[in-house]
C-alpha cells in the first residue's frame, strides 16, 4: 500500500478522546503531546465523521451514565487539542510536505475561561475510498441484557485464560472476521493478520509478557456501547482494554488488545 490515512491527535492541558464514525480510536491524557494511528478499518466510502471529545468522563461513569449531561469546568490553564485525518505516503513523517490534510477538528481555551466537560466537536467529510463495506457498519444495534452480559463475560474470560497460557486459538477464532478485513484494509495477503497474531502471541508468551493477563470478572469487565450501538467495547475499570497484561517488570513490557465486539444469535464476534 503506497498511501496511508492516519489520525494524528495532539493535546495540551486537557485529556481527549477521538472517535472515527463513532468508534473510539485514540485517547490521550492531559498534556500527553501527540500520537498517530492508521485508521483505514474505521473509514467508509462516502460520509465519515471525526469527533474530538474534550475532557471525557472516567470510563466507569461513561458506562454507567452514557447520557449524563455535561458539567461546567474552569480551565486552570490555557489548553488546546487537535485531531487531523491525513493522507501520507508509506514511510513518510507527518512533517513531510506531501502530507495531505483530509479533515481537521480543533479546540482551544484560555486560562480562567469556562467550558463544558465533556465538549464534543465534529468534522464530517466525504471519502471516495474503495474499501468494502465493513461488517461492523451493518452489525445489529445492541441492548445487552443480563444473559447477554454473562455470555460476553464467559467469552472474554476464555480468551484471556487461553492467552495467559500462550494459546491463541480462541482469540484467533473470535477475531477471524476482523483479521480478514484488516488484510483488505491495508492490502495485505489473505491470512497475513492471523499468522502475524499467532506469531505475536507465541513471542509474548515466550518472553513472559502474557502470564499476568487475568480473565476479567463481573465487576471488572465494563461494556461500553460505541459505533452507534453496533459494537461493545470491553474495558477494565482504568479505561484500558479488558485484555491487558499487568507486568511490574518494565523490561518485559505489557500488551493491550482492543476488544470491540458484537453478539449475533448467541455468538461473539470481535469486529474491531
Amino acid at each position: 500500500m503506497d498511501r496511508l490515512m492516519c489520525l494524528h491527535v495532539q493535546t495540551s492541558g486537557e485529556p481527549v478522546e477521538v472517535l472515527v464514525n463513532g468508534v473510539p480510536v485514540l485517547s490521550l491524557p492531559a498534556g500527553a503531546g501527540s500520537q498517530s494511528i492508521a485508521v483505514h478499518e474505521y473509514l467508509q466510502n462516502g460520509s465519515n465523521r471525526i469527533s474530538l471529545v474534550i475532557a471525557p468522563p472516567p470510563i466507569a461513569q461513561a458506562v454507567a451514565a452514557p447520557d449524563a449531561p455535561a458539567q461546567p469546568r474552569m480551565a486552570a490553564r490555557a489548553a488546546h487539542a487537535r485531531a487531523r485525518l491525513v493522507l501520507l505516503r508509506q514511510g513518510k513523517s507527518l512533517a513531510d510536505e506531501a502530507v495531505r490534510v483530509l479533515a481537521e477538528v480543533g479546540w482551544a481555551i484560555e486560562e480562567g475561561e469556562s467550558f463544558q466537560a465533556p465538549t464534543i466537536t465534529h468534522q464530517d467529510l466525504e471519502l471516495p475510498v474503495g474499501f468494502p463495506r465493513w461488517r461492523w457498519l451493518d452489525a445489529p444495534v445492541l441492548n445487552p441484557g443480563p444473559q447477554d452480559r454473562q455470555l460476553l463475560l464467559a467469552a472474554v474470560q476464555r480468551i484471556a485464560f487461553d492467552l495467559s497460557r500462550g494459546n491463541p486459538d480462541s482469540w484467533l477464532a473470535a477475531c477471524r472476521l476482523k483479521l480478514e478485513e484488516l488484510d483488505q484494509a491495508y492490502q495485505r495477503p489473505a491470512g497475513h493478520g492471523a499468522t502475524a497474531l499467532r506469531e505475536q502471541v507465541q513471542r509474548l508468551w515466550t518472553a513472559g509478557v502474557l502470564a499476568t493477563l487475568q480473565p476479567p470478572t463481573v465487576e471488572s469487565l465494563l461494556l461500553r456501547i460505541v459505533a452507534g450501538g453496533r459494537l461493545l467495547e470491553c474495558l477494565n475499570p482504568m479505561g484500558g482494554p479488558a485484555l491487558s497484561s499487568m507486568n511490574d517488570d518494565l523490561a518485559l513490557g505489557n500488551i493491550a488488545w482492543p476488544l470491540r465486539l458484537t453478539l449475533i444469535e448467541g455468538k461473539v464476534y470481535v469486529l474491531r
